[in-house]
Protein backbone atom coordinates (compact mmCIF):
# COMPACT_ATOMS: atom_id res chain seq x y z
CA UNK A 1 0.00 0.00 0.00
CA UNK A 2 2.54 2.38 0.92
CA UNK A 3 3.10 5.93 1.30
CA UNK A 4 -0.13 6.73 -0.49
CA UNK A 5 -2.46 5.32 2.00
CA UNK A 6 -0.09 6.45 4.98
CA UNK A 7 -1.77 6.37 8.36
CA UNK A 8 1.57 6.72 10.68
CA UNK A 9 5.06 6.02 10.20
CA UNK A 10 6.55 2.79 11.38
CA UNK A 11 9.86 3.47 13.59
CA UNK A 12 12.95 1.68 10.88
CA UNK A 13 13.22 -1.26 12.66
CA UNK A 14 17.54 -2.54 13.26
CA UNK A 15 18.61 0.67 11.11
CA UNK A 16 21.68 2.83 12.36
CA UNK A 17 21.87 6.14 10.98
CA UNK A 18 25.42 8.33 10.19
CA UNK A 19 25.33 11.81 9.27
CA UNK A 20 27.78 13.43 7.14
CA UNK A 21 29.21 16.80 8.75
CA UNK A 22 28.96 18.77 5.61
CA UNK A 23 25.26 20.45 3.93
CA UNK A 24 26.32 19.84 0.54
CA UNK A 25 26.30 16.55 -1.12
CA UNK A 26 28.13 13.37 0.27
CA UNK A 27 31.99 12.14 0.25
CA UNK A 28 32.94 14.14 -3.32
CA UNK A 29 29.36 15.90 -3.76
CA UNK A 30 28.04 12.79 -5.72
CA UNK A 31 24.63 12.09 -4.70
CA UNK A 32 23.19 8.61 -5.29
CA UNK A 33 23.37 5.46 -4.94
CA UNK A 34 26.84 4.92 -2.64
CA UNK A 35 26.07 1.51 -1.52
CA UNK A 36 28.57 -1.07 0.44
CA UNK A 37 27.10 -4.56 1.74
CA UNK A 38 29.04 -5.68 4.24
CA UNK A 39 29.09 -8.43 7.19
CA UNK A 40 28.13 -6.54 11.22
CA UNK A 41 31.03 -8.77 12.38
CA UNK A 42 34.85 -8.72 11.61
CA UNK A 43 37.06 -6.49 9.00
CA UNK A 44 36.16 -5.28 5.87
CA UNK A 45 37.70 -4.77 2.65
CA UNK A 46 35.83 -2.58 -0.32
CA UNK A 47 35.30 -3.04 -4.43
CA UNK A 48 32.73 -1.31 -6.35
CA UNK A 49 31.20 0.08 -9.43
CA UNK A 50 33.60 3.08 -10.30
CA UNK A 51 31.75 6.35 -11.42
CA UNK A 52 28.71 5.11 -9.13
CA UNK A 53 29.49 4.77 -5.95
CA UNK A 54 28.14 1.52 -5.32
CA UNK A 55 30.46 -0.56 -3.50
CA UNK A 56 30.37 -4.13 -1.99
CA UNK A 57 32.28 -4.56 1.92
CA UNK A 58 33.56 -8.78 2.18
CA UNK A 59 34.14 -8.88 5.45
CA UNK A 60 36.02 -11.97 6.96
CA UNK A 61 37.21 -13.60 10.39
CA UNK A 62 35.62 -12.17 14.29
CA UNK A 63 36.56 -9.25 16.39
CA UNK A 64 39.17 -9.66 18.60
CA UNK A 65 38.71 -10.04 22.31
CA UNK A 66 41.20 -8.24 24.15
CA UNK A 67 43.68 -10.50 26.30
CA UNK A 68 43.97 -9.87 29.83
CA UNK A 69 41.74 -8.52 32.15
CA UNK A 70 42.07 -5.54 34.46
CA UNK A 71 42.08 -5.96 38.00
CA UNK A 72 39.19 -6.18 40.13
CA UNK A 73 37.02 -6.58 36.64
CA UNK A 74 35.29 -9.61 36.10
CA UNK A 75 36.85 -12.27 33.51
CA UNK A 76 35.04 -11.90 29.85
CA UNK A 77 32.65 -14.79 28.95
CA UNK A 78 34.60 -16.84 26.60
CA UNK A 79 33.23 -15.99 23.13
CA UNK A 80 31.27 -19.12 21.19
CA UNK A 81 32.96 -19.77 17.92
CA UNK A 82 30.75 -18.64 15.02
CA UNK A 83 29.50 -21.50 12.84
CA UNK A 84 28.57 -20.96 9.36
CA UNK A 85 25.81 -22.31 8.05
CA UNK A 86 25.98 -25.20 5.61
CA UNK A 87 23.61 -26.84 2.84
CA UNK A 88 23.11 -30.66 3.79
CA UNK A 89 24.26 -33.25 1.79
CA UNK A 90 21.15 -33.65 0.10
CA UNK A 91 20.49 -30.12 -0.38
CA UNK A 92 19.17 -28.55 -4.13
CA UNK A 93 21.97 -27.61 -5.97
CA UNK A 94 20.96 -24.07 -5.68
CA UNK A 95 21.22 -23.88 -2.27
CA UNK A 96 24.87 -24.85 -2.32
CA UNK A 97 25.08 -22.34 -4.97
CA UNK A 98 24.24 -19.86 -2.59
CA UNK A 99 26.37 -21.52 0.15
CA UNK A 100 29.55 -20.68 -1.98
CA UNK A 101 29.02 -17.46 -2.87
CA UNK A 102 28.24 -16.71 0.62
CA UNK A 103 31.90 -18.41 1.72
CA UNK A 104 33.23 -16.71 -1.70
CA UNK A 105 34.07 -19.60 -3.94
CA UNK A 106 31.06 -19.14 -6.24
CA UNK A 107 30.20 -17.77 -9.36
CA UNK A 108 27.67 -15.37 -10.81
CA UNK A 109 26.41 -17.77 -13.54
CA UNK A 110 25.96 -20.61 -11.44
CA UNK A 111 23.32 -18.35 -9.15
CA UNK A 112 21.85 -17.02 -12.89
CA UNK A 113 21.61 -20.53 -14.23
CA UNK A 114 19.79 -21.89 -11.07
CA UNK A 115 17.94 -18.90 -10.25
CA UNK A 116 16.30 -19.71 -14.10
CA UNK A 117 15.99 -23.27 -13.41
CA UNK A 118 14.46 -23.14 -9.91
CA UNK A 119 12.27 -20.11 -9.80
CA UNK A 120 11.23 -20.50 -6.22
CA UNK A 121 14.75 -19.51 -5.26
CA UNK A 122 15.35 -16.63 -7.75
CA UNK A 123 14.95 -14.18 -5.76
CA UNK A 124 17.61 -15.52 -3.00
CA UNK A 125 19.98 -15.80 -5.69
CA UNK A 126 19.49 -12.85 -7.12
CA UNK A 127 19.67 -10.88 -4.12
CA UNK A 128 22.90 -13.05 -3.61
CA UNK A 129 24.54 -11.95 -7.11
CA UNK A 130 23.52 -8.21 -6.19
CA UNK A 131 25.49 -8.36 -2.72
CA UNK A 132 28.58 -10.49 -4.27
CA UNK A 133 29.13 -10.24 -7.83
CA UNK A 134 27.01 -7.60 -9.60
CA UNK A 135 28.49 -4.77 -7.54
CA UNK A 136 31.63 -6.22 -7.19
CA UNK A 137 32.25 -6.32 -11.03
CA UNK A 138 30.82 -2.83 -11.46
CA UNK A 139 28.17 -4.27 -12.96
CA UNK A 140 25.39 -1.11 -12.72
CA UNK A 141 22.79 -1.72 -15.26
CA UNK A 142 22.46 -5.89 -14.09
CA UNK A 143 22.59 -4.65 -10.16
CA UNK A 144 19.49 -2.31 -11.36
CA UNK A 145 17.54 -4.82 -13.40
CA UNK A 146 18.12 -7.43 -10.36
CA UNK A 147 17.31 -4.68 -8.04
CA UNK A 148 14.11 -4.26 -10.26
CA UNK A 149 12.70 -7.34 -10.51
CA UNK A 150 13.28 -7.76 -7.05
CA UNK A 151 11.50 -4.70 -6.13
CA UNK A 152 8.74 -5.73 -9.33
CA UNK A 153 7.98 -9.28 -7.93
CA UNK A 154 7.29 -8.80 -3.98
CA UNK A 155 10.29 -10.37 -2.78
CA UNK A 156 10.77 -10.14 0.76
CA UNK A 157 14.19 -11.42 1.96
CA UNK A 158 12.91 -11.15 6.15
CA UNK A 159 10.03 -13.74 4.97
CA UNK A 160 12.41 -16.02 2.87
CA UNK A 161 14.11 -18.60 5.05
CA UNK A 162 17.73 -19.44 2.94
CA UNK A 163 18.26 -15.66 2.79
CA UNK A 164 17.83 -15.15 6.44
CA UNK A 165 19.91 -18.65 7.11
CA UNK A 166 22.57 -17.36 4.41
CA UNK A 167 22.38 -13.72 4.51
CA UNK A 168 21.66 -13.11 8.20
CA UNK A 169 24.95 -11.03 9.21
CA UNK A 170 24.57 -8.65 5.63
CA UNK A 171 23.98 -4.96 6.03
CA UNK A 172 23.53 -2.59 3.58
CA UNK A 173 24.78 1.29 3.92
CA UNK A 174 23.63 3.71 1.53
CA UNK A 175 22.55 7.31 1.68
CA UNK A 176 19.16 7.81 1.92
CA UNK A 177 19.10 11.12 2.15
CA UNK A 178 22.09 14.50 1.27
CA UNK A 179 24.34 13.75 3.87
CA UNK A 180 22.30 11.14 5.80
CA UNK A 181 23.53 7.34 5.18
CA UNK A 182 21.77 4.70 7.00
CA UNK A 183 23.19 0.88 7.73
CA UNK A 184 19.86 -1.64 7.58
CA UNK A 185 19.26 -5.25 7.67
CA UNK A 186 19.10 -7.05 4.28
CA UNK A 187 15.17 -6.69 3.94
CA UNK A 188 12.52 -5.17 1.10
CA UNK A 189 12.81 -1.86 2.50
CA UNK A 190 16.69 -1.97 1.98
CA UNK A 191 16.10 -3.39 -1.46
CA UNK A 192 13.76 -1.00 -2.54
CA UNK A 193 15.60 2.21 -0.90
CA UNK A 194 19.07 0.97 -3.15
CA UNK A 195 16.70 0.78 -6.24
CA UNK A 196 15.43 4.45 -6.00
CA UNK A 197 19.22 5.94 -5.20
CA UNK A 198 20.13 4.19 -8.39
CA UNK A 199 17.09 5.64 -10.38
CA UNK A 200 17.40 9.02 -8.67
CA UNK A 201 21.24 8.91 -9.24
CA UNK A 202 20.80 8.08 -12.86
CA UNK A 203 17.78 10.96 -13.18
CA UNK A 204 14.77 8.76 -13.19
CA UNK A 205 13.08 10.40 -10.66
CA UNK A 206 9.51 9.61 -11.43
CA UNK A 207 10.75 5.88 -11.11
CA UNK A 208 12.75 6.45 -8.15
CA UNK A 209 9.69 8.27 -6.72
CA UNK A 210 7.05 5.33 -7.40
CA UNK A 211 9.54 2.69 -6.09
CA UNK A 212 9.83 4.35 -2.46
CA UNK A 213 6.21 5.06 -2.11
CA UNK A 214 5.31 1.63 -2.48
CA UNK A 215 7.41 0.66 0.54
CA UNK A 216 6.44 0.49 3.85
CA UNK A 217 5.98 4.14 5.28
CA UNK A 218 8.85 3.74 7.85
CA UNK A 219 10.14 7.19 9.08
CA UNK A 220 13.76 6.08 7.05
CA UNK A 221 11.58 5.46 3.68
CA UNK A 222 10.03 8.56 4.21
CA UNK A 223 13.34 10.53 4.48
CA UNK A 224 13.89 9.49 1.12
CA UNK A 225 10.61 9.93 -0.17
CA UNK A 226 10.97 13.92 1.17
CA UNK A 227 14.23 14.16 -0.42
CA UNK A 228 12.88 13.29 -3.34
CA UNK A 229 9.68 15.27 -3.82
CA UNK A 230 12.59 18.13 -2.80
CA UNK A 231 14.40 17.63 -6.33
CA UNK A 232 11.66 18.03 -7.97
CA UNK A 233 9.79 20.87 -6.08
CA UNK A 234 6.97 19.38 -4.66
CA UNK A 235 7.33 21.13 -1.42
CA UNK A 236 3.68 20.95 -1.00
CA UNK A 237 4.08 16.91 -1.00
CA UNK A 238 6.92 17.08 1.79
CA UNK A 239 4.67 19.00 4.07
CA UNK A 240 2.07 16.56 3.56
CA UNK A 241 4.61 13.95 3.65
CA UNK A 242 5.30 15.22 7.46
CA UNK A 243 2.19 16.34 8.72
CA UNK A 244 1.84 15.17 12.42
CA UNK A 245 5.20 14.40 13.03
CA UNK A 246 6.81 14.77 16.07
CA UNK A 247 10.81 13.50 16.89
CA UNK A 248 10.84 10.00 17.26
CA UNK A 249 14.33 8.79 15.94
CA UNK A 250 17.02 10.00 13.74
CA UNK A 251 15.47 9.54 10.46
CA UNK A 252 12.17 11.66 11.89
CA UNK A 253 14.44 14.65 13.05
CA UNK A 254 15.84 14.60 9.78
CA UNK A 255 11.88 14.60 8.54
CA UNK A 256 11.31 17.30 10.53
CA UNK A 257 14.35 19.20 8.48
CA UNK A 258 12.82 18.45 5.73
CA UNK A 259 9.54 19.98 6.69
CA UNK A 260 11.48 22.76 7.51
CA UNK A 261 12.68 23.86 4.45
CA UNK A 262 9.56 22.74 2.83
CA UNK A 263 7.57 25.39 4.77
CA UNK A 264 10.49 28.21 3.98
CA UNK A 265 10.14 27.46 0.35
CA UNK A 266 6.50 28.00 0.29
CA UNK A 267 7.48 31.47 2.41
CA UNK A 268 5.81 30.08 5.82
CA UNK A 269 8.23 31.24 8.14
CA UNK A 270 6.74 30.86 11.51
CA UNK A 271 5.41 27.21 10.50
CA UNK A 272 9.21 26.15 9.46
CA UNK A 273 10.85 27.46 12.17
CA UNK A 274 8.10 25.65 14.78
CA UNK A 275 9.27 22.76 12.58
CA UNK A 276 12.83 22.72 13.16
CA UNK A 277 12.27 23.98 16.88
CA UNK A 278 11.18 20.43 17.02
CA UNK A 279 13.84 18.61 15.73
CA UNK A 280 16.36 20.68 17.79
CA UNK A 281 14.07 19.35 21.02
CA UNK A 282 15.66 16.23 21.39
CA UNK A 283 19.16 16.91 22.59
CA UNK A 284 20.49 13.49 22.55
CA UNK A 285 21.03 13.38 18.46
CA UNK A 286 24.49 13.49 17.01
CA UNK A 287 25.80 17.13 16.71
CA UNK A 288 26.05 16.62 13.10
CA UNK A 289 22.31 16.33 12.44
CA UNK A 290 21.93 19.02 14.93
CA UNK A 291 23.99 21.18 13.44
CA UNK A 292 22.10 20.39 10.15
CA UNK A 293 18.62 21.89 11.63
CA UNK A 294 20.36 24.70 12.87
CA UNK A 295 21.43 26.03 9.46
CA UNK A 296 18.16 24.99 8.38
CA UNK A 297 16.55 27.56 11.05
CA UNK A 298 19.04 29.97 10.38
CA UNK A 299 18.51 30.02 6.39
CA UNK A 300 14.95 30.62 7.59
CA UNK A 301 15.63 33.20 10.19
CA UNK A 302 17.61 34.80 6.73
CA UNK A 303 14.72 34.16 4.20
CA UNK A 304 12.56 36.54 6.56
CA UNK A 305 14.72 38.98 7.47
CA UNK A 306 16.13 37.75 10.81
CA UNK A 307 19.45 38.55 10.36
CA UNK A 308 20.15 38.62 13.93
CA UNK A 309 19.00 35.54 14.82
CA UNK A 310 20.16 33.66 11.60
CA UNK A 311 23.96 34.95 12.61
CA UNK A 312 22.92 32.96 16.14
CA UNK A 313 22.32 30.04 15.08
CA UNK A 314 25.05 29.66 12.41
CA UNK A 315 27.64 30.64 15.00
CA UNK A 316 26.16 28.02 17.11
CA UNK A 317 27.40 25.45 14.32
CA UNK A 318 30.46 27.35 13.96
CA UNK A 319 31.52 26.72 18.15
CA UNK A 320 30.88 23.21 17.34
CA UNK A 321 32.15 22.79 13.67
CA UNK A 322 34.01 25.29 12.26
CA UNK A 323 34.70 23.42 8.68
CA UNK A 324 30.90 22.94 8.22
CA UNK A 325 30.47 23.36 4.10
CA UNK A 326 28.60 26.59 3.44
CA UNK A 327 28.92 28.06 6.47
CA UNK A 328 31.53 31.44 6.49
CA UNK A 329 28.73 31.96 3.09
CA UNK A 330 26.02 32.11 5.10
CA UNK A 331 27.56 33.82 8.11
CA UNK A 332 28.65 36.51 5.47
CA UNK A 333 24.99 36.91 4.83
CA UNK A 334 23.65 36.98 8.03
CA UNK A 335 25.93 40.46 8.57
Amino acid sequence: MGFRVRKSFKIAPGVRMSVSPKSIGLSAGVKGARVSVNSRRGVTSTVGIPGSGISYSATAGRPKVAKGTPQGASAPATPVPLTKPKPGMFAPAWEKALHKTVTGTGDAASLQRLAAETPTAAGVLSLAEVMFYSTKNGDLARTRALLDWLVTSGYRPESDEPAKKYLIDQTITLPIATGIAAVMPVDSSAIGLLLAEIEQDAGNLGRATEVVEGLEPTTLAAVSLAELYAEQGRWRDVVELTDGLTNEDEPSTYLLMQRGAALRELSYYDAAIEALKEALRVRSRPSELKNLALIERGKTYLASGKKGMARKDFERVMADDSRFEGLSDLIAAAA
